[in-house]
């Protein structure tokens, strides 16, 4: 199955995701939960800033892995977490319970973005529903980069200067494929997937037949995120 955006297009995607966003905010309302609305809200807020940090990023601020993590739970994580954390409450679980749900969402989220900055550089444009190194080609430095820098100084001067020069897209490709940033990328997904069922098995001990089918389901969701290719 192809992604929305390949087979409707990004603006119909966009708008069918703003739809969504708005319909699950009305339904919300509608359950008198001010706790779950400051959530959802704050979620909201947090996507909001993650593109603004993207569109107004300096030089410095590209070479960051820091900034990156920060724009990455803004733009991906805060939604999946606030909104595990929002299930919780409205299940009524204790405090304890909603803090793991949210450290399974965080986690989740900044794990899923590592993998898609990964098929950026080794998808294909089908399976992916969008041009193969779209990223960079917009200028924008994800954690492949990021860890690429690292091992070859040479790269923050074509990262400062945003990869305006397509030349400057080639080179940093070849600094890419001599480093580990894609290992360590992936490493770095895998760490945050093993955080995130850390979590689910820090929640109290139950021997509900369904509950336990469903804390494994969110496990088997972590390790298919991990594996996935497309």
């Amino acid at each position: 199955m192809g992604s929305l955006n390949s087979a409707v297009g990004n603006k119909l995607a966009v708008l069918a995701g703003d739809f969504l966003l708005f319909r699950a905010f009305s339904a919300v309302g509608s359950l008198d939960n001010t706790e779950v609305v400051s959530l959802l809200a704050t979620a909201l807020n947090n996507l909001v800033t993650g593109e603004l940090m993207q569109m107004t990023i300096t030089p410095a601020q590209s070479c960051s892995m820091d900034y990156y993590l920060q724009k990455t739970y803004c733009k991906t994580a805060s939604l999946i977490s606030n909104s595990c954390k929002a299930v919780a409450v409205l299940a009524g679980q204790t405090a304890e319970v909603a803090a793991l749900a949210y450290q399974y969402g965080k986690h989740l989220g900044i794990a899923y973005q590592l993998i898609d900055d990964i098929l950026d550089f080794t998808g294909t444009s089908a399976s992916l529903g969008k041009g193969s190194l779209s990223d960079i080609h917009q200028g924008i430095v994800t954690a492949p980069v990021s860890f690429a820098m690292e091992e070859f100084p040479n790269l923050h001067e074509i990262v400062e200067r945003g990869f305006n020069d397509p030349s400057d897209v080639a080179t940093a490709l070849g600094y890419l494929e001599k480093s580990e940033g894609i290992e360590r990328t992936r490493l770095l997904a895998t760490e945050h997937a093993k955080l995130a069922e850390d979590a689910i098995d820090g929640l109290p001990e139950v021997e509900h037949r369904v509950a336990l089918i469903s804390r494994q389901a969110l496990k088997d969701l972590v390790q298919k995120l991990i594996r996935r290719t497309k």
